[in-house]
Protein backbone atom coordinates (compact mmCIF):
# COMPACT_ATOMS: atom_id res chain seq x y z
CA UNK A 1 0.00 0.00 0.00
CA UNK A 2 1.01 3.59 -0.63
CA UNK A 3 -0.16 6.48 1.53
CA UNK A 4 0.34 10.19 1.16
CA UNK A 5 0.20 12.70 4.01
CA UNK A 6 1.00 16.33 4.57
CA UNK A 7 2.23 15.39 8.04
CA UNK A 8 3.47 11.95 9.07
CA UNK A 9 4.11 11.09 12.71
CA UNK A 10 6.17 8.03 13.61
CA UNK A 11 5.20 6.83 17.06
CA UNK A 12 1.68 6.65 18.47
CA UNK A 13 1.98 7.87 22.05
CA UNK A 14 1.09 11.04 23.92
CA UNK A 15 3.55 13.10 21.88
CA UNK A 16 1.94 12.00 18.62
CA UNK A 17 -1.52 12.77 19.94
CA UNK A 18 -0.53 16.29 21.03
CA UNK A 19 1.21 16.97 17.72
CA UNK A 20 -1.74 15.77 15.62
CA UNK A 21 -4.16 17.98 17.55
CA UNK A 22 -1.86 20.99 17.26
CA UNK A 23 -1.47 20.44 13.51
CA UNK A 24 -5.24 20.23 13.10
CA UNK A 25 -5.67 23.53 14.97
CA UNK A 26 -3.12 25.24 12.70
CA UNK A 27 -3.85 23.52 9.38
CA UNK A 28 -7.49 22.43 9.31
CA UNK A 29 -7.52 20.56 5.97
CA UNK A 30 -4.20 18.78 6.56
CA UNK A 31 -3.81 15.05 5.91
CA UNK A 32 -2.23 13.58 9.06
CA UNK A 33 -0.95 10.03 9.43
CA UNK A 34 0.32 8.31 12.56
CA UNK A 35 2.25 5.02 12.48
CA UNK A 36 2.89 3.18 15.75
CA UNK A 37 4.21 -0.20 16.88
CA UNK A 38 1.57 -0.68 19.57
CA UNK A 39 -1.84 -1.94 18.54
CA UNK A 40 -3.59 0.58 20.79
CA UNK A 41 -4.54 4.12 19.82
CA UNK A 42 -2.60 6.80 21.77
CA UNK A 43 -3.36 6.73 25.48
CA UNK A 44 -2.30 8.38 28.72
CA UNK A 45 0.74 6.62 30.11
CA UNK A 46 0.95 7.88 33.75
CA UNK A 47 -2.24 6.07 34.92
CA UNK A 48 -0.55 2.75 34.14
CA UNK A 49 1.44 3.05 37.36
CA UNK A 50 -0.90 5.43 39.22
CA UNK A 51 -4.65 5.97 38.82
CA UNK A 52 -5.60 2.66 37.20
CA UNK A 53 -4.41 0.88 40.33
CA UNK A 54 -6.04 3.24 42.81
CA UNK A 55 -9.42 3.94 41.26
CA UNK A 56 -10.05 0.75 39.30
CA UNK A 57 -10.96 2.84 36.29
CA UNK A 58 -11.50 0.97 33.02
CA UNK A 59 -8.52 1.14 30.70
CA UNK A 60 -10.79 2.74 28.11
CA UNK A 61 -10.71 5.90 30.24
CA UNK A 62 -7.09 6.61 29.25
CA UNK A 63 -7.76 6.76 25.50
CA UNK A 64 -6.79 10.20 24.16
CA UNK A 65 -9.27 10.32 21.29
CA UNK A 66 -6.61 10.97 18.66
CA UNK A 67 -8.81 9.84 15.78
CA UNK A 68 -11.23 12.66 16.57
CA UNK A 69 -8.49 15.05 15.43
CA UNK A 70 -8.84 13.54 11.98
CA UNK A 71 -5.56 11.64 12.06
CA UNK A 72 -5.36 8.29 10.29
CA UNK A 73 -3.90 5.65 12.62
CA UNK A 74 -1.69 2.86 11.27
CA UNK A 75 -1.24 0.71 14.37
CA UNK A 76 0.85 -2.40 14.92
CA UNK A 77 3.32 -1.23 12.28
CA UNK A 78 7.01 -0.41 12.49
CA UNK A 79 8.64 2.21 10.27
CA UNK A 80 11.85 0.53 9.10
CA UNK A 81 13.39 3.28 6.96
CA UNK A 82 13.08 6.94 6.07
CA UNK A 83 14.13 8.19 2.63
CA UNK A 84 14.86 11.83 3.28
CA UNK A 85 15.38 12.89 -0.34
CA UNK A 86 12.19 11.26 -1.59
CA UNK A 87 10.26 12.15 1.62
CA UNK A 88 9.07 8.56 1.96
CA UNK A 89 8.91 6.32 5.04
CA UNK A 90 8.64 2.55 4.62
CA UNK A 91 7.26 0.14 7.19
CA UNK A 92 8.21 -3.47 7.94
CA UNK A 93 5.47 -4.77 5.61
CA UNK A 94 6.69 -2.75 2.65
CA UNK A 95 3.95 -0.11 2.80
CA UNK A 96 5.13 3.42 2.02
CA UNK A 97 4.12 6.80 3.43
CA UNK A 98 4.95 9.95 1.51
CA UNK A 99 5.19 13.03 3.71
CA UNK A 100 5.76 16.76 3.47
CA UNK A 101 6.78 17.11 7.12
CA UNK A 102 7.80 14.26 9.41
CA UNK A 103 7.77 14.02 13.21
CA UNK A 104 9.81 11.34 14.96
CA UNK A 105 8.03 10.60 18.24
CA UNK A 106 9.50 7.14 18.61
CA UNK A 107 9.81 7.37 22.39
CA UNK A 108 11.96 5.01 24.41
CA UNK A 109 12.19 1.31 25.25
CA UNK A 110 12.48 -0.10 28.77
CA UNK A 111 15.73 -1.73 29.78
CA UNK A 112 15.22 -5.43 30.40
CA UNK A 113 16.64 -8.09 32.64
CA UNK A 114 18.97 -10.61 31.03
CA UNK A 115 16.40 -13.43 31.05
CA UNK A 116 12.82 -13.75 29.89
CA UNK A 117 9.50 -15.12 31.06
CA UNK A 118 5.91 -14.01 30.64
CA UNK A 119 6.03 -13.35 34.38
CA UNK A 120 8.96 -10.92 33.97
CA UNK A 121 7.57 -7.56 32.88
CA UNK A 122 9.64 -4.56 31.79
CA UNK A 123 6.90 -2.12 32.71
CA UNK A 124 6.11 0.50 30.06
CA UNK A 125 2.95 -0.07 28.03
CA UNK A 126 -0.76 -0.79 28.37
CA UNK A 127 -0.06 -4.43 27.52
CA UNK A 128 2.51 -4.52 30.34
CA UNK A 129 -0.10 -3.13 32.73
CA UNK A 130 -2.62 -5.78 31.69
CA UNK A 131 -0.01 -8.51 32.03
CA UNK A 132 0.91 -7.39 35.54
CA UNK A 133 -2.72 -7.15 36.66
CA UNK A 134 -3.09 -10.87 35.94
CA UNK A 135 -0.52 -11.63 38.62
CA UNK A 136 -1.18 -8.75 41.04
CA UNK A 137 -3.58 -10.64 43.28
CA UNK A 138 -3.83 -10.22 47.06
CA UNK A 139 -0.82 -11.86 48.75
CA UNK A 140 0.95 -12.43 45.44
CA UNK A 141 4.72 -12.18 45.84
CA UNK A 142 5.94 -9.54 43.42
CA UNK A 143 9.55 -8.39 42.99
CA UNK A 144 10.10 -4.83 41.79
CA UNK A 145 13.61 -4.38 40.40
CA UNK A 146 14.64 -0.74 40.73
CA UNK A 147 13.86 2.04 43.20
CA UNK A 148 13.71 5.02 40.89
CA UNK A 149 10.71 6.80 39.38
CA UNK A 150 8.80 3.79 37.99
CA UNK A 151 10.01 1.28 40.57
CA UNK A 152 8.86 3.33 43.56
CA UNK A 153 5.49 4.11 41.94
CA UNK A 154 4.62 0.59 40.90
CA UNK A 155 5.77 -0.85 44.23
CA UNK A 156 3.37 1.48 46.06
CA UNK A 157 0.53 0.62 43.68
CA UNK A 158 1.09 -3.12 44.05
CA UNK A 159 1.28 -2.91 47.84
CA UNK A 160 -1.97 -0.94 47.77
CA UNK A 161 -3.58 -3.93 46.05
CA UNK A 162 -2.47 -6.28 48.83
CA UNK A 163 0.54 -7.79 47.06
CA UNK A 164 3.59 -8.84 49.03
CA UNK A 165 6.17 -6.57 47.40
CA UNK A 166 9.95 -6.85 47.56
CA UNK A 167 12.04 -4.03 46.07
CA UNK A 168 15.50 -5.02 44.80
CA UNK A 169 17.95 -2.27 43.89
CA UNK A 170 21.69 -1.54 43.89
CA UNK A 171 21.53 1.87 45.57
CA UNK A 172 21.37 2.84 49.21
CA UNK A 173 17.66 3.64 49.32
CA UNK A 174 14.54 4.65 47.43
CA UNK A 175 15.27 7.59 45.15
CA UNK A 176 18.96 7.58 46.10
CA UNK A 177 20.89 10.06 44.01
CA UNK A 178 17.79 12.15 43.41
CA UNK A 179 16.44 12.88 46.89
CA UNK A 180 18.44 14.13 49.87
CA UNK A 181 19.74 11.19 51.89
CA UNK A 182 17.48 12.07 54.83
CA UNK A 183 14.37 11.98 52.61
CA UNK A 184 15.45 8.70 51.02
CA UNK A 185 15.93 7.19 54.48
CA UNK A 186 12.45 8.37 55.47
CA UNK A 187 10.94 6.77 52.37
CA UNK A 188 12.67 3.47 53.14
CA UNK A 189 10.93 3.39 56.52
CA UNK A 190 7.67 4.64 55.05
CA UNK A 191 7.57 1.77 52.55
CA UNK A 192 8.53 -0.80 55.18
CA UNK A 193 5.66 0.40 57.39
CA UNK A 194 3.35 -0.46 54.49
CA UNK A 195 4.66 -3.98 54.19
CA UNK A 196 7.21 -3.52 51.40
CA UNK A 197 10.44 -5.47 51.85
CA UNK A 198 13.55 -3.56 50.76
CA UNK A 199 16.68 -5.32 49.55
CA UNK A 200 19.14 -2.45 49.01
CA UNK A 201 22.61 -2.89 47.54
CA UNK A 202 21.78 -5.95 45.45
CA UNK A 203 21.43 -6.64 41.75
CA UNK A 204 19.55 -9.35 39.91
CA UNK A 205 22.22 -11.42 38.17
CA UNK A 206 20.09 -14.23 36.75
CA UNK A 207 16.69 -15.83 36.84
CA UNK A 208 14.71 -18.82 35.67
CA UNK A 209 11.09 -19.52 34.84
CA UNK A 210 9.52 -22.05 37.19
CA UNK A 211 6.22 -22.22 35.33
CA UNK A 212 4.18 -20.98 38.26
CA UNK A 213 6.76 -18.38 39.31
CA UNK A 214 10.23 -16.95 38.79
CA UNK A 215 13.39 -17.61 40.78
CA UNK A 216 15.87 -14.74 40.95
CA UNK A 217 19.58 -15.09 41.69
CA UNK A 218 20.95 -12.01 43.44
CA UNK A 219 24.41 -10.49 43.61
CA UNK A 220 24.72 -11.20 47.35
CA UNK A 221 24.63 -14.94 46.65
CA UNK A 222 21.03 -15.47 47.71
CA UNK A 223 18.01 -16.43 45.63
CA UNK A 224 14.31 -15.78 46.00
CA UNK A 225 11.10 -16.96 44.37
CA UNK A 226 8.28 -14.67 43.21
CA UNK A 227 4.98 -14.96 41.41
CA UNK A 228 6.00 -12.13 39.06
CA UNK A 229 8.86 -9.69 38.52
CA UNK A 230 8.54 -6.05 37.43
CA UNK A 231 11.61 -4.35 35.99
CA UNK A 232 11.80 -0.59 36.49
CA UNK A 233 15.31 -0.10 35.14
CA UNK A 234 14.87 3.06 33.13
CA UNK A 235 14.63 3.43 29.36
CA UNK A 236 16.75 3.87 26.25
CA UNK A 237 15.67 6.36 23.54
CA UNK A 238 14.59 4.77 20.26
CA UNK A 239 17.05 6.45 17.91
CA UNK A 240 17.77 3.63 15.45
CA UNK A 241 15.47 4.96 12.73
CA UNK A 242 16.88 8.48 13.00
CA UNK A 243 20.46 7.24 13.00
CA UNK A 244 19.91 5.07 9.93
CA UNK A 245 18.42 8.10 8.16
CA UNK A 246 21.57 10.12 8.86
CA UNK A 247 20.09 12.41 11.47
CA UNK A 248 22.24 13.67 14.35
CA UNK A 249 21.93 11.43 17.41
CA UNK A 250 23.47 11.75 20.88
CA UNK A 251 21.46 10.50 23.87
CA UNK A 252 18.38 11.02 21.73
CA UNK A 253 17.72 12.75 18.44
CA UNK A 254 19.39 16.16 18.36
CA UNK A 255 16.93 18.99 17.69
CA UNK A 256 17.19 22.79 17.69
CA UNK A 257 15.04 25.24 19.64
CA UNK A 258 12.21 24.73 17.13
CA UNK A 259 12.44 20.94 17.67
CA UNK A 260 13.76 20.50 14.14
CA UNK A 261 16.47 17.93 13.34
CA UNK A 262 19.36 18.56 10.95
CA UNK A 263 16.83 17.86 8.18
CA UNK A 264 14.57 20.91 7.79
CA UNK A 265 11.51 18.74 7.12
CA UNK A 266 11.97 16.34 10.04
CA UNK A 267 11.18 17.16 13.67
CA UNK A 268 11.53 15.12 16.86
CA UNK A 269 9.77 15.45 20.21
CA UNK A 270 9.05 13.64 23.45
CA UNK A 271 11.19 11.01 25.17
CA UNK A 272 13.47 10.63 22.15
CA UNK A 273 14.35 14.32 21.64
CA UNK A 274 17.57 15.89 22.93
CA UNK A 275 16.70 19.59 23.02
CA UNK A 276 18.37 22.83 24.13
CA UNK A 277 16.92 23.78 27.51
CA UNK A 278 17.27 27.56 27.73
CA UNK A 279 16.42 27.92 31.45
CA UNK A 280 19.23 25.52 32.42
CA UNK A 281 21.62 26.51 29.66
CA UNK A 282 22.21 22.92 28.61
CA UNK A 283 20.84 20.14 26.45
CA UNK A 284 18.57 17.57 28.01
CA UNK A 285 16.21 14.72 27.28
CA UNK A 286 13.10 14.32 29.44
CA UNK A 287 11.02 11.16 29.83
CA UNK A 288 7.86 12.49 31.45
CA UNK A 289 4.28 13.36 30.52
CA UNK A 290 4.64 17.14 30.61
CA UNK A 291 7.49 17.07 28.09
CA UNK A 292 5.74 14.53 25.88
CA UNK A 293 2.59 16.62 25.57
CA UNK A 294 4.21 20.05 25.54
CA UNK A 295 6.87 19.15 23.00
CA UNK A 296 4.39 17.31 20.83
CA UNK A 297 2.09 20.31 20.70
CA UNK A 298 5.00 22.65 20.02
CA UNK A 299 6.42 20.45 17.26
CA UNK A 300 2.99 20.17 15.65
CA UNK A 301 2.59 23.95 15.52
CA UNK A 302 6.05 24.43 14.05
CA UNK A 303 5.51 21.71 11.47
CA UNK A 304 2.42 23.63 10.39
CA UNK A 305 4.32 26.88 9.93
CA UNK A 306 5.07 28.46 13.30
CA UNK A 307 8.70 29.24 14.18
CA UNK A 308 8.54 29.47 17.97
CA UNK A 309 11.36 28.28 20.18
CA UNK A 310 10.57 25.64 22.78
CA UNK A 311 11.60 27.32 26.03
CA UNK A 312 9.51 25.42 28.58
CA UNK A 313 11.31 23.70 31.45
CA UNK A 314 9.33 20.45 31.84
CA UNK A 315 8.18 19.18 35.22
CA UNK A 316 7.28 15.72 36.44
CA UNK A 317 5.22 14.31 39.29
CA UNK A 318 4.73 11.11 41.21
CA UNK A 319 2.41 9.45 43.73
CA UNK A 320 3.88 7.29 46.49
CA UNK A 321 1.08 5.87 48.67
CA UNK A 322 -0.44 9.02 50.23
CA UNK A 323 2.57 11.18 49.45
CA UNK A 324 3.12 13.03 46.21
CA UNK A 325 5.44 15.53 44.60
CA UNK A 326 6.08 17.72 41.61
CA UNK A 327 9.63 18.43 40.47
CA UNK A 328 11.21 20.93 38.10
CA UNK A 329 14.73 20.94 36.66
CA UNK A 330 17.61 18.79 37.85
CA UNK A 331 17.27 16.63 40.95
CA UNK A 332 20.79 15.49 41.75
CA UNK A 333 22.02 15.08 45.34
CA UNK A 334 25.58 15.84 44.19
CA UNK A 335 24.52 19.47 43.94
CA UNK A 336 24.19 21.73 46.98
CA UNK A 337 20.92 20.60 48.53
CA UNK A 338 18.83 22.91 50.70
CA UNK A 339 15.89 21.41 52.59
CA UNK A 340 12.94 23.50 53.77
CA UNK A 341 10.36 21.47 55.69
CA UNK A 342 7.00 22.61 57.03
CA UNK A 343 6.59 19.09 58.40
CA UNK A 344 9.70 16.91 58.03
CA UNK A 345 9.39 14.65 54.98
CA UNK A 346 5.62 15.23 54.81
CA UNK A 347 5.49 18.75 53.37
CA UNK A 348 8.30 20.93 52.14
CA UNK A 349 10.57 22.15 49.38
CA UNK A 350 14.04 20.97 48.40
CA UNK A 351 16.29 23.26 46.34
CA UNK A 352 19.25 22.06 44.29
CA UNK A 353 21.95 24.72 43.83
CA UNK A 354 25.02 24.90 41.63
CA UNK A 355 27.27 27.89 41.04
CA UNK A 356 24.89 30.31 42.72
CA UNK A 357 21.92 29.22 40.57
CA UNK A 358 18.90 27.12 41.40
CA UNK A 359 19.05 24.11 39.07
CA UNK A 360 16.15 22.07 40.44
CA UNK A 361 13.20 22.23 42.84
CA UNK A 362 11.41 19.32 44.52
CA UNK A 363 7.91 20.26 45.72
CA UNK A 364 7.13 17.55 48.26
CA UNK A 365 3.39 17.53 48.99
CA UNK A 366 3.43 21.22 48.01
CA UNK A 367 1.10 22.08 45.14
CA UNK A 368 0.52 24.93 42.72
CA UNK A 369 4.16 25.99 42.70
CA UNK A 370 5.49 24.69 39.39
CA UNK A 371 5.49 28.10 37.69
CA UNK A 372 7.17 29.88 40.63
CA UNK A 373 9.75 27.07 40.67
CA UNK A 374 10.41 27.61 36.96
CA UNK A 375 10.80 31.34 37.59
CA UNK A 376 13.27 30.64 40.39
CA UNK A 377 15.37 28.38 38.17
CA UNK A 378 15.38 31.05 35.44
CA UNK A 379 16.44 33.78 37.91
CA UNK A 380 20.12 34.79 37.65
CA UNK A 381 20.73 34.78 41.41
CA UNK A 382 23.18 34.48 42.95
CA UNK A 383 21.58 32.21 45.54
CA UNK A 384 23.07 30.43 48.51
CA UNK A 385 21.73 28.30 51.36
CA UNK A 386 20.32 31.28 53.26
CA UNK A 387 18.94 33.36 50.40
CA UNK A 388 17.10 30.50 48.68
CA UNK A 389 15.35 29.08 51.73
CA UNK A 390 11.80 30.41 52.00
CA UNK A 391 11.53 31.43 48.32
CA UNK A 392 8.74 28.88 47.86
CA UNK A 393 5.87 28.44 48.25
CA UNK A 394 4.58 31.80 47.19
CA UNK A 395 1.12 33.02 46.25
CA UNK A 396 0.15 32.34 42.66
Amino acid sequence: MQYEYDYLIVGAGMTADAAAKAIRESDAPARIGIVGIETHAPYERPPLSKALWKDDKPVESIDLGTARAGAVLHLGKHIAAVGRVAHIATDDRGDTYRYRKLLLATGASPRKLSFGSERVIAFRTLDDYRALRRYALPNARIAVVGAGFIGSEIAASLAGKGCKVTMLFPGDGIGAGRYPRSLSNFLDGYYRERGVILRAGVRVVDGRDLGDGVELALSDGTSARFDAVVAGLGVTPNTELASAAGLAVDNGIIVDAQLRTNDVDIFAAGDVANFPCAPLGTRMRVEHENAAIGMGHHAGRNMAGATDAYTTLPFFYSDLFDLGYEAVGLLDDRLDVVEQWVQPYREGVVYYLDGGRVRGVLLWNVWGQVEPARDLIAAPGPFDVESVRGRLPRSV
